[in-house]
């Protein structure tokens, strides 16, 4: 799963509770409505392992238990398996009544109106933080409603650093400063431990750059927000670091596949989104990971925001939207739902849900990371452009090139810009 990233979302008018929809059992929009003795059927489709099928088995029960006239029939595949399906089913206008969804492919489905816009059926959102909730909204409808949170730090092992004798960062940091820390780290580490990744190769760390520079990403349009001098000072932010024993380098990452660098031990800390702290404990056998903040060179804006780590949408072409709109307010709301799944699909986006779900050990720690950035979280960006998908596997291959110095930064920028503005053309 540490392999798979992505996500987004955001959220429907409408303040009738779960309870009082599932007493109504209808509504004038779709006219459909069921019984116990007679219910109506919907479909529901998700991605994830074993674990996450048992759990979410465990939360369709649980609702039909409670809305007796709904059946929920469930299924799921790995995540490159997922979207083959439902390029196939949305050719065929057969999408599942409700899906799991990722941030990456709303604007692509919803745009297209493939999806339907929450906001024309009942779906409680008052437990939701009004910040999260632009990131599941295309064009002023609403597409998406978050299951869960993550957030954006960096991960640190503490025993590494305690071993070469450098101190644990606060997370207070500029990006002078970061690289100083990953430099040291490296020095000290002597070849065999590394002070990170290059850190300029995820896209969502250059994203989070642009905001603290009161830059968007792209525009209203869905164009490109940023110009090639940005995207030209970003990669040049680890240029000094490149080729020494600060970041680890792209050959010996490879050779840790599927393995991260951090999750191998070869690194003393990590970039990356904060629901992955499972994932690496088990990977490295570590006692102890902690997380601090991203560096910034303005204290006062971080760039954070709290991403949708997965989103529930409904098709537009579904038969029940008021069914649909009863197990997607339940999915994402019911507190018992929130201790199935605990911080296994991310920190639970509602306040509700989150409230009635007992956080411990691991789960805690990623809780309590994203309680200490209220502060600076500020609104979650819109769904990325059509075809965004390509884009950051695109931004993540260019930059490894960069590591192996087949690129200088001024081709690296002008090969992404290239595809970028390329694929943009395709889907205007």
């Amino acid at each position: 799963m540490i392999d798979r990233r992505k996500f987004l979302t955001t959220v429907a008018l409408g303040t009738a509770s779960a309870a009082f929809l599932s007493a109504c059992g209808q509504s004038s929009s779709s006219g459909q409505a069921g019984t116990a003795d007679k219910p109506v059927t919907i479909t529901y489709t998700w991605w994830g392992n074993d674990d996450r099928a048992e759990r979410t088995r465990k939360a369709i029960a649980l609702f039909e238990s409670k809305n007796p006239d709904i059946k929920v029939n469930g299924n799921f595949s790995d995540f490159a398996g997922y979207w083959q399906k439902r390029a196939t089913e949305a050719a065929g206008g057969g999408l599942p009544d409700v899906m799991q969804w990722d941030l990456s492919y709303l604007r692509d489905y919803g745009q297209r109106n493939q999806l339907l816009d929450l906001g024309t059926v009942k779906i409680n959102t008052d437990a939701f933080e009004k910040s999260l909730l632009p990131s599941g909204q295309i064009r002023g409808k609403t597409y998406g409603i978050p299951t869960s949170t993550n957030a954006f730090a960096v991960y640190y092992d503490p025993a590494k650093l305690a071993s070469l004798g450098i101190a644990e960062p606060d997370g207070s940091w500029n990006y002078k400063e970061f690289n100083a820390f990953l430099a040291e780290v490296g020095a000290k580490g002597n070849g065999t431990l590394f002070g990170g990744t290059d850190y300029t190769g995820i896209w969502w760390n250059f994203n989070i750059w642009l905001r603290q520079n009161n830059i968007k990403a792209f525009t209203d349009e869905g164009k490109l927000g940023f110009s090639k001098d940005d995207l030209k000072k970003w990669w040049n932010l680890t240029a000094d670091l490149r080729g020494t024993g600060a970041i680890v380098g792209e050959d010996k990452a490879t050779q840790l596949l599927p393995k991260s660098p951090f999750g191998s031990n070869v690194t003393a800390t990590e970039v990356t989104w904060d629901n992955f702290m499972a994932g690496y404990l088990a990977d490295s056998g570590a006692k102890e990971l902690k997380l601090v903040p991203v560096p910034s060179d303005d204290q006062d804006n971080l760039g954070l925001f709290l991403k949708p780590s997965m989103l529930m949408v409904a098709s537009a072409k579904t038969k029940y939207k008021d069914a649909a709109a009863r197990f997607i307010d339940f999915m994402v709301n019911d507190p018992e739902v929130g201790q199935i799944f605990k911080t296994s699909r991310g920190v639970p986006a509602s306040k509700t849900q989150r409230d009635g779900t007992t956080f411990e050990g691991t789960d805690k720690l990623v809780v309590d990371y994203e309680k200490s950035i209220e502060k600076y979280l500020k609104d979650a960006p819109e769904p990325p452009i059509v075809g965004f998908g390509t884009l950051e596997s695109t931004f993540k291959r260019v930059t490894q090139d960069l590591n192996y110095g087949k690129l200088t930064v001024d081709g690296a920028v002008d090969a992404w810009f290239k595809e970028a503005e390329d694929l943009i053309k395709q889907n205007a």
